[in-house]
C-alpha cells in the first residue's frame, strides 16, 4: 500500500512540474535531496556503530538478561492472560531492547513474543489483549537512550546532541502512561 502512496506522489510531483514549467527545479531537488540523504547515512554510521557497539556490551554482558528480569512484574501486570514463559522472556526483551534504545534487537524478540502470544489466542484472527498491549508497548517505547536520535542530531553538528533526552524521557512517559491506560480501558469494555 505504501509503494502506490509513495509512487502515486512521485508521479505527481513529476506532473504538477511538467505543468508548472519547473520540472529542471524538479529534477535538481530530487538530486540534492538524494545526495542530502547519503551523506547524512554516512555521517550516522559511526554514532550508530558506537551506540550499538555499547549496546551489544551490554547484552553479551547479561545486562539486558538482569534488566529483563526487573521488568518481569511489570510484565506480569500488564500480560496477565499470557502462560508462555517463552513469551514473557521475549517480551522483557524486547521491553529491555527498546529502553536501552536499540530497536534493531527489540523488533526479533517484539515478534517472537507476538508468535508465543498467537498461539495462546483463542481467537484465531482477534488480536488478545495482551497482543494490543504489545503493540502499545512498542510502538510507545521509553527510551533511556534514544540512539537514532542523538546519531542524527550529532550528524548535522547539533552543539549539545543529548540537551532533548530529558524532554524525550518525559515525553515517552507520558505516551506509555496514556498507552497503557487506554488499553487497559478498551480490555475492561471488551470483557464486559
Amino acid at each position: 500500500m505504501m509503494n502506490y502512496i509513495w509512487g502515486s506522489l512521485i508521479v505527481l510531483s513529476v506532473v504538477v512540474s511538467i505543468f508548472t514549467g519547473k520540472v529542471s527545479e524538479t529534477s535538481t531537488a530530487a538530486m540534492n535531496s538524494a545526495k542530502e540523504c547519503v551523506e547524512t547515512v554516512l555521517s550516522m554510521v559511526g554514532v550508530m556503530c558506537f551506540w550499538m557497539g555499547l549496546m551489544e556490551i551490554a547484552n553479551r554482558s547479561g545486562l539486558l538478561d538482569k534488566f529483563a528480569r526487573m521488568l518481569s512484574p511489570v510484565i506480569k501486570f500488564l500480560f496477565k492472560d499470557v502462560k508462555s514463559e517463552k513469551a514473557k522472556k521475549a517480551i522483557s526483551m524486547n521491553m529491555a531492547a527498546n529502553i536501552f534504545g536499540i530497536g534493531n534487537a527489540a523488533t526479533p524478540f517484539g515478534l517472537a513474543a507476538m508468535e508465543e502470544m498467537a498461539r495462546e489466542n483463542k481467537n484465531n484472527g482477534l488480536a488478545s489483549n495482551s497482543m494490543c498491549m504489545m503493540v502499545v508497548i512498542n510502538t510507545a517505547s521509553i527510551q533511556l537512550i534514544p540512539t537514532t536520535l542523538l546519531a542524527f542530531r550529532s550528524a548535522y553538528n547539533s552543539q549539545n546532541p543529548f540537551e532533548v533526552v530529558p524532554a524525550i524521557w518525559i515525553t515517552s512517559i507520558c505516551s506509555v502512561v496514556l498507552g497503557v491506560l487506554s488499553a487497559k480501558i478498551f480490555e475492561k469494555r471488551r470483557s464486559v
